[in-house]
């Protein structure tokens, strides 16, 4: 053994060791614990009892998805925005949107209760000018907008970083050969910001379809989603098994949706050229 690849084993071995210590050993854990009983023999009644959750998936689906589509049609044109602003103002835009990253998640969705809450200021302002005050706390609603707001930024910055990096004298070569601005968008821009667009649907959906808390609060537990199973059965029901087996399906669930996206990615010259 040379001392080249001596010095590269030295240096990879923490990661290495990193990766089985936390990634690989808890998911092995995961794995054993959805195929096993209490007393550690195998079963398969925990799969079996995932029938009854086929709402809760399907409805964390819903939400991540409805969630992930509003946040790239609020994300799309900001990003271009940005892009094509002076480098003062891209700072400073990058600084708005960055802001409120720099609070806690909790406090962050606490707030969203106060502003959405019956004697919110939503509310307030709304009885004030003699309207019936609106519901909009423990809605289905108020959790997609918690979702929107808390993972936003993941959405602009991927878009963002590759849009900036656009040459922008295709557009200009575009505009001169007769385009118009839908054909542009089009033909142009979304295409060469595609990879952009793969890597925030996949950073807000799959924080989205595995979230607790949001639905907790701004949903008031009325809306079960797949994250809040999971949180139940570890946290109130010490049915460790069952729980095992919903994290099981959440994380095959996420490993298919990052497939899919990297199957987009990988077809994505070809779509540029068509």
């Amino acid at each position: 053994m040379n001392k080249s690849s001596l010095r590269s084993k030295l240096l990879n071995a923490p990661y290495i060791l990193w990766s089985v210590l936390f990634i690989l050993a808890p998911m092995l854990m995961v794995v054993y614990y959805a195929f096993t009983n209490r007393d550690g023999e195998f079963t398969w009644e925990n799969i079996t009892a995932l029938s009854a959750y086929g709402a809760t998936f399907g409805r964390s689906v819903w939400y991540a998805l409805l969630a992930t589509l509003i946040c790239l049609l609020l994300s799309y044109p900001l990003a271009y925005i940005m892009a094509r602003s002076k480098a003062s103002q891209q700072r400073t835009l990058m600084m708005l949107i960055m802001l409120p990253m720099w609070m806690n998640f909790l406090i962050r969705t606490y707030s969203w209760m106060a502003i959405l809450s019956n004697t919110g200021i939503i509310n307030t302002v709304i009885q004030a000018i003699g309207l019936p005050p609106a519901q909009m706390i423990n809605t289905p609603g108020a959790v997609i907008l918690g979702m929107v707001y808390n993972f936003l930024p993941y959405m602009v910055l991927p878009i963002y970083s590759v849009m900036s990096k656009l040459e922008y004298s295709l557009v200009e070569a575009a505009q001169d050969l007769g385009c118009n601005a839908f054909a542009v968008l089009k033909r142009i821009i979304f295409p060469l910001s595609l990879p952009g667009v793969i890597s925030g649907i996949t950073m807000v959906f799959v924080p989205s379809v595995s979230t607790f808390y949001i639905s907790q609060k701004l949903g008031g537990g009325k809306f079960l989603l797949v994250g809040d199973s999971i949180e139940m059965q570890f946290q109130s029901a010490y049915n460790y098994n069952l729980g095992a087996s919903l994290s099981l399906v959440l994380m095959l669930m996420i490993v298919i949706c990052m497939l899919v996206m990297n199957r987009f990615a990988d077809s994505e010259e070809g779509a540029i050229l068509v």
